[in-house]
């Protein structure tokens, strides 16, 4: 097959959809547990709510219904799809991948099936995974997840971190369309060296699960904000210039920025940098940082609620632990296949 750029498939999302639990946990919820407050938490971090997921439930459950509910936006069954992507930092298990279960659940019996790990920057880092394997003729339909059920994963009596996370997955389903642009080129990064500034430390090979490290709680997540947030808000602002830049347009050109939902100031941030203030979504109030399935849910929230119309031009960035960032471009041209 030639793979050469004048041979690539144009790709589209043709359907997303979401799941988020039930249960709503409001910050008054959370000053009844640790040292906080409603002020406190909304000042630092715009959140005033989360969903938390049942105990009965594990990140693949979640992943599902978002699934199913991405399928029936895209008006395709489970068994047209080629590939299943999972992104994901709260797997079911160490193995198998949690798209295997996916994919049981759903039926997708004719996907081949992988989880990809990014952190936070995870679904935008399948996003384009998917496309490109669309875009050369390997697979003709593929279903990208992002899950996550943080809860499991979050000291609750640290109220530095607790506050910030909560549980939720998305689900986009994407295939080759006569679209003009569709998902366009984009720009990712890493740093490895910053890798212990966000971290779960405990549970791998490096520093296996032991009552020791069990005690000592490194089986949650760790954060150093401060150098996070500063990190964070130069990546992803110098990410979407670069996405900009390769795809040659100016920011006029983009109708909505969808930025990945950490933190309101880290948003606010961005939006000020690039003066996009206007043009930036923003849903974490609603659901704090549900990690790899934010932008994910965003997306979707963005599209149906018609803040995009057919043509025009969304922004995704994102950035999460590893360091790892970077942002695409999407042509928003459901119906168009």
């Amino acid at each position: 097959m030639n793979n050469s750029p004048n041979s690539l498939q144009t790709v589209s999302i043709i359907g997303t959809g979401v799941y988020l639990p039930e249960k709503i946990v409001t910050n008054d919820d959370l000053a009844k547990v640790v040292d906080t407050n409603d002020e406190w938490i909304y000042s630092r971090t715009g959140m005033r709510e989360r969903r938390i997921a049942r105990d009965d439930q594990a990140t693949s459950d979640l992943a599902a219904e978002a699934a199913k509910a991405a399928l029936a936006d895209a008006g395709i069954s489970a068994d047209e799809v080629d590939l299943l992507i999972v992104a994901t930092l709260s797997p079911d298990m160490f193995f198998p991948s949690t798209a295997c279960f996916v994919q049981e659940k759903i039926g997708a019996k004719n996907a081949y099936c992988y989880d990809l790990g990014a952190a936070c920057s995870g679904s935008l880092y399948a996003l384009e995974t998917a496309k490109n394997q669309i875009a050369c003729g390997a697979v003709k339909t593929a279903l990208v997840i992002g899950a996550e059920k943080m809860s499991t994963f979050i000291d609750w009596t640290d109220r530095n971190t607790c506050v910030l996370f909560g549980d939720g997955a998305g689900a986009m389903v994407l295939r080759a369309t006569g679209a003009k642009r569709g998902v366009m080129n984009g720009t990712f990064g890493s740093d490895g060296s910053l890798a212990a500034l966000l971290q779960t430390p405990g549970g791998g090979s490096r520093n296996p699960m032991t009552h020791e490290m069990l005690d000592r709680k490194e089986q949650y997540l760790t954060m150093g904000g401060r150098e996070v947030y500063k990190h964070a808000v130069k990546q992803m602002t110098q990410s979407v210039r670069d996405a900009l830049e390769i795809n040659g347009l100016t920011s006029d050109d983009i109708k909505s920025f969808v930025a990945h939902q950490a933190n309101a100031r880290i948003i606010d941030a961005i939006g000020k940098r690039l003066n996009v203030e206007d043009r930036m979504f923003m849903n974490v109030e609603k659901y704090a940082n549900t990690s790899a399935a934010a932008l994910m849910i965003a997306v979707d929230e963005v599209v149906k609620s018609g803040e995009v119309q057919q043509g025009d031009l969304m922004l995704l960035v994102a950035f999460g632990g590893g360091f790892t960032w970077g942002a695409n471009i999407v042509e928003w041209t459901k119906g168009s296949e």
